[in-house]
């Protein structure tokens, strides 16, 4: 039982780090170390994704489900994994990837972007 709970706490983590990295630009506007620990990790999104590399939480989720019951193990993307289950069709890799680059650029433009004085 305290493999799934931690299965289950790992998902909601990663959940939150994917929601850290669409709308932290918002906090690290405000922030210099959240922006440079936002920016890295949208470094690291973006590494991992042109690279075909998964999530360390991913990794971590899926060993703490084949402890709990091997039959809950999955293996490939987080991403794709769960957004199969919402929407019950397969995710392209290279639509995540083109997700990923817009996603920091639009980060880029956020936190270069002039900001008008008052």
């Amino acid at each position: 039982m305290p493999y799934k709970i931690m299965a289950d706490a790992v998902v909601l983590i990663h959940f939150l780090w994917i929601v850290f990295l669409i709308f932290g630009a918002v906090a690290g506007a405000r922030n210099k170390s959240l922006k440079i620990f936002h920016v890295s990790g949208l470094g690291f999104a973006l590494l991992t994704q042109m690279f075909g590399f998964y999530c360390p939480l991913t990794y971590l989720e899926a060993w703490l489900r084949a402890r709990h019951n091997p039959a809950l193990a999955y293996s490939g993307s987080f991403i794709v994994h769960y957004m199969e289950k919402i929407i019950y069709i397969e995710i392209p890799h290279s639509l995540i990837i083109w997700l990923t680059v817009m996603l920091c650029a639009f980060n880029a433009w956020f936190y270069l972007r002039k900001r008008k004085q008052p």
